[in-house]
């Protein structure tokens, strides 16, 4: 049912009931003569005074609201990576549970890996935790940093990594017969940080990506790749769970070329590699590999995502890096994991989005990947509706359009969280600036009257309550109910047939969202419903 419709038959059962306006109205609150009088109280949220505004032939009434989208689960949990199995799709992270303290101190506390599943991208079902990091006997206990899982010959190869007991991250591997674990390390890194040359931090071997595939002359390869800051690729055994010794010294060593060493260093020619490789390769109508490697990455600080492509994933020069994604509204760091389902391929990523999010307290996001026909990548912008949820409008009467102001996510770690980012009337540069996600309130989400107001290119960000009468665009970092109340709004219909509405602020009861000169600010319900909004 659309939103005009449901206003609509929300304000004509209202009506029958009450006898158009007396009596109770629709919160089950009483109300005398049609009128409903919000009291005045102490504004915690603004700097001037409420006051007490006449709801006179107002009626709370319920928005239609969406709960989809990004992120795809409601968990805490970044690093993702996907592995398709028949029509079945099974979505990994590490499970992020840094409390406030420890994300004020940038500690990752991240005691396990889980699982989700899915048959169509947007319903994903819990399978549980996979591993923990305590059965981990050579690794540290809250640290289930990046992982993928790969199928082989039957069995579920899960390449991870963590810190070891040397203080050196290393690559680890555990092993199942099923894809949603449970998960059993080998007992010892299958590539200890110290071996890997040169070491220019203690964090350098971490995220793997693995990439399996049969060459034209019927050679199998089984790669694993990795690295911060420093690109490492390297072939395993048939068993999966050790490196190929590719130069027949009797030794695992690193080195520039197989010639040198095992594993190979192979960040030359990437622009500003950072982390969080992902191995990717695709397919033509028959399902066979074809075209270039790609090799997709996490991109400077704060991280953007950007890629590049080779002939060989060994020895081949890389092409141009091109970045296709800014850094995140809401987290410091991203992580892509590419995958082909039925027809499509997908981008996998995190951000903050959630309630008390941040790059310590990360969610998993999911969209479309589009390869333009020379199988290049454009530039793509977040997305909180992602691949199930409804954008809406929201303008006034002349057409005048809800924006926030045109802006790319900086990579300044001193302009995050953002708190102040401007929002109002046809300021945006895009269409996208002006789309928005109708979500549940945050200070109530069981509250059908309630909503809160997501940006759909900025995820996470809302337009919330900032003080001194003003409608901000901004983060809810700490989750607290103070600013859970600053991003709800309480709607009410202007019109009988419920085609328009006004938004009144729940941290500064009695002042409502008021478009007025190109601005969008808190004022009073006379101004509001002197022009009021339409959701289309």
């Amino acid at each position: 049912m659309t939103v005009v419709k449901r206003l609509a038959a929300v304000l004509c059962i209202i009506a029958l009931i009450t006898g158009c306006g007396s009596g109770a109205s629709e919160d089950g609150s009483s109300a005398q003569s049609g009128t409903q009088t919000a009291e005045t109280t102490e504004n915690t949220g603004s700097d001037e005074a409420v006051q007490t505004a006449d709801m006179s032939g107002f009626t709370p009434v319920g928005l239609d609201k969406c709960d989809l989208g990004n992120p795809v689960t409601r968990d805490t949990g970044g690093d993702p990576s996907a592995l398709v199995i028949g029509d079945k799709v099974y979505l990994y992270s590490g499970h992020d549970v840094s409390t406030d303290e420890e994300v004020s101190k940038a500690i990752y506390n991240i005691p396990e890996y889980v699982c989700y599943s899915s048959e169509d991208m947007i319903n994903w079902q819990s399978e549980g935790v996979v591993m923990t990091m305590d059965t981990v006997k050579w690794a540290d206990d809250t640290s289930a940093w990046a992982s993928q899982v790969a199928e082989y010959k039957g069995k579920y190869y899960l390449y991870f990594c963590s810190w070891d007991k040397s203080g050196k991250q290393s690559i680890g591997v555990a092993v199942s017969d099923v894809p949603q674990g449970p998960f059993v390390d080998i007992g010892e890194p299958l590539v200890r940080g110290a071996v890997t040359k040169p070491q220019t931090s203690s964090f350098n071997d971490i995220d793997p990506t693995v990439w399996i595939e049969t060459d034209e002359e019927g050679v199998e390869h089984r790669y694993l790749a990795w690295g911060n800051g420093i690109y490492f690729i390297c072939e395993l055994n048939e068993d999966m769970v050790s490196v190929t010794d590719q130069n027949g010294d009797g030794k695992i060593t690193s080195g520039l070329d197989i010639t040198e060493g095992d594993i190979v260093k192979r960040t030359a020619g990437l622009k500003e590699y950072t982390e969080a490789p992902w191995l990717y390769r695709r397919c033509d109508d028959s399902g066979n590999y074809t075209g270039p490697y790609y090799l997709f990455f996490a991109h400077q600080w704060r991280e953007s995502i950007a890629y590049a492509t080779t002939d060989d994933l060994m020895s081949g020069e890389w092409s141009d890096t091109k970045r296709i994604m800014f850094p995140t509204a809401t987290s410091n760091t991203n992580h892509p994991a590419i995958i082909d389902f039925k027809g499509k391929t997908y981008f996998i990523g995190h951000n903050g989005a959630l309630r008390g999010g941040s790059g310590f307290r990360r969610s998993v996001t999911i969209q479309e990947l589009v390869f333009n026909e020379d199988g290049s990548i454009d530039l793509m912008e977040e997305t909180a509706a992602g691949l199930s949820g409804e954008t809406v409008k929201i303008t006034t009467g002349d057409g005048a359009a809800v924006s926030h102001e045109p802006f790319v996510n900086s990579v300044a770690d001193a302009d995050y969280p953002y708190s102040d980012m401007k929002i109002g009337m046809d300021i945006g540069q895009t269409d996208t600036d002006a789309l928005w996600i109708i979500r549940p309130g945050r200070s109530d989400p069981d509250d059908e009257n309630l909503v809160s107001v997501e940006s759909e290119n900025k995820p996470g960000l809302y337009i919330t309550e900032g003080g001194s009468n003003t409608a901000v665009l901004a983060q809810d970092m700490q989750g607290t109910d103070e600013m859970g109340s600053k991003q709800t709004f309480k709607t009410y219909a202007v019109d009988e047939a419920g085609s328009q509405v006004i938004f009144e602020s729940v941290s500064a009861p009695g002042t409502f969202l008021v478009a007025a000169g190109g601005e969008l600010k808190l004022g009073t319900v006379d101004e509001a419903k002197a022009n009021p909004f339409i959701i289309n």
